[in-house]
């Protein structure tokens, strides 16, 4: 390692902390918190105005859950634990369907169903928390929740057929119409996005719950990402699918193709499959390269883009700069490459010039090409979360421990 290279990992090592510990924690414990109707607030604006009348959604507090459970887990703060419980306990009191088994896609503010499919993708971020907050309380309840939800997707969800798993059911686990994710997906059986989050929640319970079974669906979700949802030319992922895997765009997303490229890395090795982790070592690069194409001059990962070059998003979102400082240090680590460094080192540069709202705390939701916050955008909200933020953080810290013994 050479001194260019040690500056970088310095910076990257400070970076970590210093976003964690003043802007995106501190933001979540102080004004994420619903005092008067429970739970955490559906939406706060970047004027910090609360959103009253904003739903609650499923998606935002599992995030919550794994997030404050996760940091308490690292750095042992007790709000941060006080925190994970108050999620647990309105995920489990509110958006828990006791009648027909898993949970709520939204609720009202005040705790009453709003939209009550169960959306597969929101399933697995229960997984995801549940499996998190059980790391740091032993409590076996817990632990069976996520074990009773895993089961409960593979029963209702999983194509037995033609593999993979169904978008979502209505409340009681039927077929229902209209399956999107959100009003930018289309309405199709299968997609990247869902298919990627069970990878990671079942990676994160396999941490856990070391079941056959779930083994067997963990390597078979890290095969489907290879064999099929991964281009095997342009190593960029398809987004949409048909029931039978004949996928159904030409776009793509360069966040979650650089965020695929370290969570399946890092499922491969969870999974502790050889051949698999071989296989996967391999691909992660090629498609962290592939995703180069979407860097901006100004350093930072764009939107999405197209195959066909019909489309092209240049604006800059959160998450995905978050995952591509994970993603490009995690190809650093695989491949020694000081360009892989530079790029993490870049794009680090890049959110704390521009995204961090050093006067409220946390991050801007979007800002464009040159940096600009784009303000219409929320601050918290039901996609706005410290999920990917919080986690890139302490990634960057677990990497930089490995690189640095």
């Amino acid at each position: 390692m050479n001194a260019e290279q040690n500056k970088m990992l310095k910076y990257l090592d400070a970076f970590a902390h210093r976003q964690l510990d003043d802007f995106i924690m501190p933001f979540w414990r102080t004004h994420a918190i619903d005092h008067e109707l429970g739970g955490f607030h559906g939406q706060i604006n970047n004027d910090m105005g609360i959103i009253r009348d904003a739903e609650k959604g499923l998606i935002l507090n599992a995030r919550i859950l794994w997030t404050f459970s996760t940091v308490y887990g690292k750095q042992g703060n007790e709000e941060d634990l006080k925190l994970a419980h108050r999620a647990c306990d309105y995920i489990s009191e509110f958006f828990f369907d006791a009648e027909n088994g898993g949970y709520y896609w939204s609720l009202f503010p005040d705790g009453t169903p709003k939209e009550t499919k169960k959306q597969i993708y929101a399933q697995a971020f229960v997984i995801y928390g549940l499996s998190e907050y059980y790391k740091v309380t032993k409590d076996p309840q817990i632990l069976q929740k996520a074990i009773d939800l895993f089961h409960l997707i593979e029963e209702k969800s999983f194509d037995t057929e033609k593999n993979g798993y169904i978008e979502a059911r209505n409340r009681e686990w039927q077929v229902m119409d209209d399956i999107r994710l959100s009003a930018r997906d289309m309405n199709v059986a299968k997609s990247m996005n869902t298919h990627l989050h069970i990878l990671e929640a079942y990676a994160n319970l396999y941490q856990v719950w070391k079941d056959p079974f779930l083994k067997k669906q963990l390597e078979n979700l890290i095969r489907i990402f290879a064999d099929i949802i991964v281009s095997n030319t342009d190593h960029h992922q398809h987004l949409f699918f048909d029931a039978d895997w004949k996928s159904q765009s030409t776009g793509i997303s360069y966040g979650h193709d650089i965020e695929t490229s370290w969570l399946l890395h890092e499922a491969a090795l969870i999974s502790e499959n050889e051949e698999l982790i071989d296989r996967i070592t391999g691909l992660s690069i090629k498609m962290s390269d592939a995703v180069k194409a979407g860097i901006a001059p100004g350093g930072a990962l764009c939107y999405e883009s197209d195959r066909e070059g019909k489309h092209e998003e240049r604006e800059i979102e959160w998450w995905a700069q978050a995952e591509a400082v994970v993603g490009y240090l995690n190809t650093y680590a695989l491949t020694g490459e000081e360009s892989n460094l530079q790029i993490a080192f870049t794009i680090a540069q890049f959110i704390e010039k521009y995204i961090v709202d050093k006067e409220h705390g946390e991050w801007f939701f979007r800002v464009t090409e040159e940096g600009k916050p784009i303000l219409s955008h929320e601050k918290a909200g039901f996609w706005k979360c410290p999920y990917h933020n919080a986690r890139a953080c302490l990634e960057i810290m677990h990497r930089l421990e490995l690189l640095n013994p």
